[in-house]
């Protein structure tokens, strides 16, 4: 029974490559044409596969919308918070995750550094956008013209003197954090933060959700915590790895 499941399974990503006839499933498996055929036809009757008039198959739309419904059901939250909580354990850092909606970056989990000092950011509140680590990476994902559009219709508050000043240095700004995968914010929303984020990607590789670690002056300066940035990288990469089901999940018994 397992090497049917496992001989079903590998026709998907087959058909994913394009339609393709019943020789070429057959000679791809290594299994003879009548073989193939009863595992196209179980997969057909479920609605995963679709013959189409020629005789070729495809992917079916049932597979499309159990991959909606999944991700639908999802929650980014969820997958992220023990890595965010393994994180700030290993660190002692303050750890937020963050999400682009209707033109704004909200937080939508934090957790606090074991330090006496405590950063005023809330879950559920927006972020400073033009400076925030977080949005940086949110929006630096989004496309081209949409992203010029958003930078011409920002306000950009003088927060402290690092703070980004206009549109053109913001763009130039997201150009550089497109580029290298992260992004920092080093005393631009208050002189004495700073910041390192990395960017959670799903299914489709784009920037779903942005997570970062935070630190005062008085506990570690911009160049410790840039120190930390592999590790705030390899934190991002497991989420989104679990996040889009690329992460190998726990053994069978």
């Amino acid at each position: 029974m397992s090497q049917t499941v496992d001989r079903a399974l590998t026709i998907l990503p087959l058909l994913a490559e394009g339609p393709a006839g019943l020789e070429e499933v057959a000679t791809r498996l290594g299994v003879h044409k009548s073989t193939a055929l009863r595992l196209l036809r179980t997969l057909c009757e479920h609605g995963v596969v679709y013959r189409q008039p020629d005789q070729r198959y495809r992917l079916g739309a049932r597979l499309f919308a159990l991959a909606q419904q999944a991700m639908e059901s999802l929650d980014v939250r969820d997958v992220a918070h023990p890595h965010l909580a393994r994180l700030n354990a290993e660190t002692g850092h303050t750890v937020h995750l963050a999400v682009y909606e209707e033109g704004e970056v909200i937080y939508i989990d934090k957790v606090d550094s074991r330090y006496p000092v405590r950063m005023y950011s809330r879950i559920g509140r927006p972020v400073a956008i033009t400076v925030a680590a977080v949005a940086k990476l949110l929006l630096a994902d989004l496309p081209e013209a949409e992203r010029h559009e958003v930078a011409r219709r920002l306000d950009y508050p003088r927060y402290t003197p690092r703070s980004t000043p206009d549109a053109p240095a913001f763009l130039a700004e997201l150009a550089k954090v497109r580029a290298q995968g992260w992004a920092t914010d080093l005393g631009g929303h208050e002189e004495s933060i700073n910041c390192v984020a990395a960017p959670i990607r799903g299914p489709d590789g784009r920037v779903a959700a942005a997570m970062s670690l935070s630190a005062p002056n008085v506990v570690v300066g911009a160049d410790g915590l840039l120190a930390l940035l592999p590790q705030i990288r390899r934190t991002a990469e497991a989420i989104s790895a679990e996040y889009s089901g690329t992460a190998p999940g726990p053994a069978g018994t």
